[in-house]
């Protein structure tokens, strides 16, 4: 059994291109460059759900014609990672009008709750079409389908924000889109991990964020057998980030779809 990772968006917080900016990134005709707000999906055999859910959430699951998600996991409450959230009620309707399960950190279901207040585990009495979602704390190892999760907490400046890591069939992989340290205990976690997945915001140094040289430092320090990075703002196109990043690690896109 594989273990996929597919990327619904690569950007940053205000999506490249940004609203009125002429850079040479913003104006690139590399559909590369074109990046949505981060999120991903993933899949392994029968078992899909998706990490965060962007505000291009509903776009992106058109252009990559998903259709099967079985539950949603999100890193953190920041609006760039899940002002989709309400989009995800058509996959209640495509699952049978049955409860999504939405797993994050304690912190993040109860910003969650505050945004979205209107969500519940039934159905609206008046007919409306609302999303039907059990919130589940997690702090600790749990379980979609066939596809175990261990929540990693690191430093995004903020909220509470989780990285995961991703286990099926003796396959491992991380997605940590948002952070700017991550604490020794989850380097040793990920060590050697086949896909590792990381933030990587831009050279520039950045408060939040990691920047190319501290991200280049734990992709070494982790050793995947495969690096992405994600979460790029405007400063570097597509083909300026592949002639700087050494082998094995990578520049995601919108759409990739990477497995292991």
């Amino acid at each position: 059994m594989s273990l996929s990772i597919q990327f619904l968006g690569t950007g940053t917080s205000v999506g490249v291109p940004q609203i009125g900016c002429p850079c040479h990134v913003c104006t690139s005709s590399d559909p590369r460059d074109k990046r949505r707000r981060s999120g991903v999906y993933v899949r392994a055999g029968e078992t899909a759900f998706v990490i965060d859910t962007p505000p291009e959430f509903r776009l992106a699951c058109l252009e990559l014609k998903i259709t099967k998600v079985d539950a949603v996991v999100l890193t953190h409450a920041h609006m760039d990672h899940i002002a989709g959230f309400d989009d995800v009620r058509r996959f209640n309707t495509l699952n049978g009008k049955t409860v999504l399960r939405c797993y994050a950190a304690p912190e993040t279901v109860e910003a969650m709750r505050r945004l979205f207040p209107y969500i519940t585990t039934k159905a609206n009495k008046l007919g409306l079409y609302r999303p039907m979602i059990d919130f589940r704390p997690v702090t600790r190892m749990f379980r979609i389908g066939s596809v175990r999760l261990t929540p990693l907490p690191v430093e995004h400046g903020g909220p509470r924000t989780n990285g995961y890591l991703i286990e099926a069939d003796g396959k491992r992989a991380a997605y940590v889109p948002d952070c700017c340290e991550l604490p020794d205990r989850v380097v040793r976690k990920l060590r050697g991990v086949d896909i590792m997945v990381l933030d990587c915001l831009r050279v520039r140094p950045h408060p939040t964020h990691l920047t190319l040289e501290k991200a280049l430092a734990y992709m070494k320090a982790i050793a995947p057998r495969r690096g992405y990075i994600t979460h790029m703002c405007h400063d570097l196109t597509h083909a300026e980030w592949l002639r700087l990043l050494p082998r094995p690690i990578r520049p995601a896109c919108d759409g990739l779809k990477v497995t292991c």
